[in-house]
C-alpha cells in the first residue's frame, strides 16, 4: 500500500475516533433496548463498527510501520 499523506492520516484518525465513539454509544444503549428487532439492528451495528475500527487500526498500523 502506498504511504498516506499527512492530511489522510489525520482523516483516518478522525474516522477512528468517531467509530470508537459510535461503538461505545451503541454498545451502551443496546443494553437498555427491549424491542427485539431494534436490539438485533443494534447488535449488527456493533459487529460492523467493530470491523470498521479494526480496519482503520490496521490502516494506521501499516502506515506507522512505513518509514
Amino acid at each position: 500500500m502506498s504511504k498516506l499523506a499527512l492530511h489522510e492520516t489525520l482523516d483516518v484518525h478522525e474516522l477512528l475516533t468517531a467509530k470508537n465513539l459510535s461503538l461505545t454509544k451503541i454498545t451502551t444503549m443496546s443494553k437498555l433496548v427491549t424491542d427485539p428487532e431494534l436490539k438485533t439492528i443494534m447488535e449488527e451495528d456493533v459487529t460492523a463498527c467493530t470491523r470498521h475500527v479494526e480496519q482503520l487500526q490496521e490502516l494506521l498500523g501499516d502506515e506507522e510501520g512505513v518509514q
